[in-house]
């Protein structure tokens, strides 16, 4: 599934069709990829965590001009909003939950 987004947040108010359609297909977890790490990236891991979700940062999956704000954001996402993971990790993760 994509969807357009026209703010920095994926979940700001009617700026993304992305809440509704999670909502509408009862999905709990969120993924979060992409750039820019600290600006993106960050806005829309907060806000799913304000709105309940549950918050995977994907470490080698997010990128930024500098390393020092990308590991910054890592670090403050997984103190305070959800789980920091690699690609793999991810992967084994959803592997294991299949039957």
């Amino acid at each position: 599934m994509f969807v357009e987004k026209s703010a920095p947040s994926a979940f700001f108010p009617g700026r993304c069709s992305l809440p509704e359609l999670l909502e509408e297909n009862n999905i709990d977890s969120v993924l979060i990829t992409g750039t820019v790490t600290q600006v993106c990236c960050e806005s829309s891991a907060r806000d799913a965590f304000t709105r309940g979700y549950r918050i995977v940062m994907v470490a080698d999956a997010n990128a930024t001009g500098r390393d020092q704000d990308h590991n910054a954001t890592l670090a403050t996402i997984y103190r305070s909003f959800g789980d920091v993971r690699s690609t793999a990790e991810v992967l084994t993760l959803i592997k294991a939950t299949q039957p």
